[in-house]
């Protein structure tokens, strides 16, 4: 798979560069750009029916355009989502353990102005009699 994309790629940027030669070939109808590349030069060089096999050839690489790109996206986007091998390592390795934390303190809490609360204090130890 990590072969296809570039190869894939590839024929997407040589489709791209054959539209772009393809429509400025094509002669407009207003004889704009086209008659700045010597006017009739298409018609000599290919034929009178040019201009409808260079607007069918433009179709097909318009539509063939279209379709490597959705399905270069679709294999992006899935290379994307599935797991490196770095990434499928570093799920399989142990996870650390937690630090235990010490017990909090159980000294008495008072809330902000609330009246202090005595807290009962143990009796003392009886002395034994004498």
């Amino acid at each position: 798979m990590s072969i296809l994309l570039p190869i894939l790629f590839g024929f997407h940027v040589i489709l791209c560069v054959l539209m772009v030669l393809v429509v400025l070939m094509q002669r407009p109808k207003s004889e704009g750009l086209g008659a700045a590349f010597g006017g009739g030069m298409t018609d000599n060089v290919f034929g009178a029916q040019t201009t409808h096999v260079l607007a069918r050839f433009t179709t097909w690489l318009a539509a063939g355009f279209f379709a490597l790109t959705l399905l270069l996206s679709v294999i992006t986007a899935k290379s994307a989502s599935s797991k490196t091998p770095v990434q499928q390592m570093l799920m399989q390795s142990p996870q650390p353990q937690a630090i235990a934390t010490p017990a909090p303190d159980a000294s008495p809490v008072v809330a902000p102005g609330a009246a202090p609360v005595a807290l009962p204090t143990p009796a003392p130890a009886a002395s034994p009699a004498n």
